[in-house]
């Protein structure tokens, strides 16, 4: 009698064991990946790289090489166009009370007004990290010289 106590117990046990898996509550793990707050922090690593005329990678970039080369490197893996002014005709407008992580800003520093010739990422708080004659930095968009020049956002990422 005993023996047959022990082995109903450890079948119930099993049973049991088996019913919680099958019916009992799942667990879905996911990983959703925000491709806007990747790419802010992809081009973050690259401050202090330094500026080059013409330049695509990290031994130098200007400002449409930086961008271009960070889009295609986070996880988007977007292939945008090498200008400036072409990066401008992509996407589609933001507002700038609207702008999210990852967004492309757009500023007309050649001297031309409204002419688009420098982008950069924009990080979500004020900031964008872009490559400046002084190489890849982080720079706050209410800064006279940018405030003055800015003519527009873009946002790529769907």
């Amino acid at each position: 009698m005993k023996s047959i106590s022990k082995w109903l117990v450890s079948v119930l046990s099993i049973l049991a064991i088996a019913a919680t898996f099958i019916f009992g509550p799942t667990l879905n793990a996911s990983a959703t990946i925000n491709h806007g707050e990747e790419v802010s922090a992809v081009a973050k690593r690259y401050v202090g790289s330094p500026y080059k005329y013409g330049g695509t990678t990290p031994k130098g970039f200007d400002a449409s090489g930086f961008t271009q080369y960070v889009y295609k490197t986070a996880a988007t893996k977007m292939v945008i166009p090498r200008t400036s002014a072409l990066q401008y005709k992509s996407g589609v407008a933001v507002k700038a009370n609207q702008l999210k992580k990852g967004d492309l800003v757009f500023y007309a520093t050649s001297g031309k007004k409204g002419v688009v010739s420098f982008v950069a990422i924009y990080n979500g708080d004020g900031t964008f990290t872009g490559t400046t004659s002084k190489g890849v930095k982080v720079v706050k968009m209410s800064d006279k010289y940018w405030k003055d020049k800015y003519i527009g956002a873009k946002r790529l990422i769907k």
